[in-house]
């Protein structure tokens, strides 16, 4: 057949399987440190640094959620704050890290924070923070990929990270999403 006549063939024709979703933990790791360095190169101070990390994680999100929302839910969108926190805690963190997240947790003292603890996440793996850095946690790049996903799913959030029992992911929901989420109870 003529290479003229062959129609083009687009991503958008590709189907959406799940291919080879594994990447090599030492290629994640390398990726992961130039990113690192190039921002440290760009910032003057550990909070921009993460900040920085977040954006980069906010970029990676905000390109994940359909394909997740497609390949793991059948295109069915989540309406309740529990049930996405659920995907995120599952579907999310199995995507991204190969496993689930340790824990989810609600504050006690407010509705409108909820907690993702990872003990060890892979993200911090080979990192080591340098002890002028000493805060630095570069989980924000995670946390960035959390707050990206919740806003694009429309639970208008701000999501932060913390060193609490390993890394802890600190989600603080908008009034908005809350009250919605009581109503749709």
């Amino acid at each position: 057949m003529d290479q003229s006549k062959r129609p083009r063939i687009t991503i958008l024709d590709k189907p959406t399987s799940r291919g080879k979703q594994e990447v090599s933990l030492s290629a994640f790791a390398l990726l992961f440190s130039e990113m690192i360095q190039y921002s440290q190169n760009r910032v003057r101070s550990v909070a921009e640094l993460q900040t920085k990390l977040s954006d980069f994680g906010f970029s990676v999100g905000s390109r994940l959620v359909d394909l997740l929302i497609v390949r793991e839910k059948g295109n069915k969108r989540e309406i309740k704050v529990l049930n996405i926190l659920l995907f995120i805690k599952v579907q999310l963190w199995k995507a991204l890290f190969g496993k689930e997240a340790d824990k989810l947790e609600q504050a006690s003292d407010d509705d409108k924070i909820y907690y993702i603890i990872e003990k060890e996440p892979v993200i911090s793996t080979y990192i080591s923070v340098p002890k002028d850095k000493g805060s630095l946690n570069c989980a924000a790049f995670a946390a960035g990929i959390v707050e990206a996903v919740l806003n694009f799913s429309n639970f208008p959030c701000k999501v932060t990270a913390h060193w609490h029992k390993g890394t802890t992911l600190m989600i603080k929901f908008d009034e908005s999403v809350i009250a919605r989420d009581k109503l749709v109870t």
